[in-house]
């Protein structure tokens, strides 16, 4: 007889195997990758929201996420065929494509982690992060995170990125897939702090 606690248990194996963590694999699934990103960007949702929910900062045009993308794809969720959330694999071959990502290169260049400063290490940057609205709170982050880690891991050792200080849904994601926070920097005006994650 089922209880409430196997019930509990049941839906959620029915959404692990519902929601798919692929790879990029066409231009349409950039396109909703866009529209996710618009979305949840800070300049249009509220203050509250952006307190409860988190938020993006930067906005990146079609073109660059297709350069992004042909560079290695990112990482993808999928219910069905809407794409929920992803995590940009953001590779140094294209550090020149966007201000904030080369700022985010050039200060991840300077620190470093285990004794080892990172301009010498081999390490690709989360270009962005984000999960759908109502697909949040089910371990999507972590998720993609460790298929990101296992994609990744032949040609990267370590997976760095910024999280706006201000974001604190984002800190504690971040937190708990396993990423720790090595330093900070000031961009825009605000504070954020560098986190990494080994691949291995």
């Amino acid at each position: 007889m089922l209880n409430a606690k196997t019930i509990s248990g049941l839906d959620e194996y029915l959404y692990w195997c519902m929601v798919q963590i692929k790879l990029v694999s066409s231009d349409d699934e950039i396109l909703q990758i866009k529209e996710l990103q618009t979305q949840n960007l800070r300049k249009y949702i509220s203050d509250e929201e952006a307190a409860s929910e988190g938020f993006l900062t930067a906005s990146y045009t079609i073109e660059y996420l297709k350069v992004m993308n042909a560079s290695f794809p990112s990482v993808i969720a999928k219910d069905g065929d809407t794409v929920v959330g992803y995590a940009m694999i953001t590779t140094h071959a294209v550090r020149e494509g966007h201000d904030l990502i080369k700022d985010l290169f050039n200060n991840i260049d300077r620190c470093t982690y285990s004794g080892t400063l990172l301009k010498n290490a081999k390490y690709v940057v989360v270009g962005q992060l984000c999960v759908g609205k109502n697909y949040r709170g089910q371990n999507l982050v972590k998720r993609m995170y460790d298929f990101f880690a296992d994609a990744v891991k032949v040609q990267y050792d370590f997976m760095v990125t910024d999280v706006d200080c201000d974001n604190q849904r984002s800190l504690k994601a971040h937190a708990k897939a396993g990423f720790e926070v090595i330093d900070s920097l000031v961009y825009g005006g605000k504070k954020w702090d560098i986190v990494i994650r080994p691949t291995k």
